[in-house]
């Protein structure tokens, strides 16, 4: 049983694996496109009924389906762990606590159903390119995140140093002023916070020199890494068609 099963909701080149996949693919757009339209202002009672139940099915058959991935799956607490198996737990978890508890502090978790959304990467070749870029850069996204932390903090304090004295609301602390560090090593700056000394100016300027840097490196480990994922879907692709060949 577990065999058959595991064949159409994990393999998709089968003709029942692929209805599967499209099925699933589906309910993911029908829930995102009713959680969407569930924000729009004076719905009426028939409407918002519709969108209940459309919602009720949904996460029905997601959780039958995260089910039958536990079942199957050669090591469950791997499953469940696994990116995908997060994804698909928070999919369905935000209906079942607000549908138990009505609490106002519980509701804030329906924004979790946006997750659906990273269902379609198992779905979609290549998007599931990310999951294998995600495993390629690991370390070098926790090393950047570690070494963008430190400049962060230095730039807070920097920037805390030379307009304290001068802007003492807006740069009240080192925490005060990692609003402006962020934005500013990000490049974005809003300009709702910024510096009116020269010291600040001149260190500000310093920063986003920093920043151009840190917004470039993310995009090149992503790109290199897609890259190298492309190459070892070529190489799985061509061992497979080898071992057909050897086969026949």
């Amino acid at each position: 049983m577990k065999t058959k099963l595991r064949k159409i909701v994990d393999d998709n080149t089968t003709k029942k694996g692929k209805i599967f996949d499209y099925i699933i693919q589906f309910l993911i757009y029908l829930s995102l496109t009713a959680y969407a339209i569930e924000t729009l202002p004076n719905l009426s009672k028939i409407t918002i009924s519709i969108l209940y139940w459309i919602e009720t099915v949904c996460i029905l058959l997601f959780t039958i389906e995260y089910l039958l991935r536990i079942y199957i799956a050669k090591n469950s607490f791997k499953y469940i762990f696994s990116f995908y198996g997060i994804i698909d737990f928070l999919a369905i978890i935000p209906f079942f606590l607000t549908a138990t508890y009505d609490l106002m502090a519980l509701r804030a978790f329906r924004i979790f159903r946006i997750f659906r959304a990273f269902k379609l990467i198992r779905y979609n070749k290549a998007l599931n390119r990310f999951n294998i870029v995600a495993k390629l850069i690991r370390e070098e996204v926790i090393l950047f995140l570690i070494v963008t932390g430190i400049f962060i903090f230095l730039a807070s304090a920097g920037i805390y140093y030379f307009e304290n004295k001068a802007q003492p609301e807006l740069f009240a602390s080192i925490f005060h002023s990692g609003w402006w560090a962020i934005v500013t090593l990000t490049t974005v700056g809003y300009g709702d916070v910024y510096p009116i000394t020269v010291g600040g100016k001149i260190f500000t300027f310093f920063m986003l020199m920093v920043g151009v840097g840190i917004v470039t490196i993310p995009a090149g480990l992503v790109a290199s890494a897609l890259t190298k994922a492309r190459q070892m879907e070529d190489e799985a692709l061509l061992e497979k068609e080898e071992k057909e060949k050897e086969n026949n």
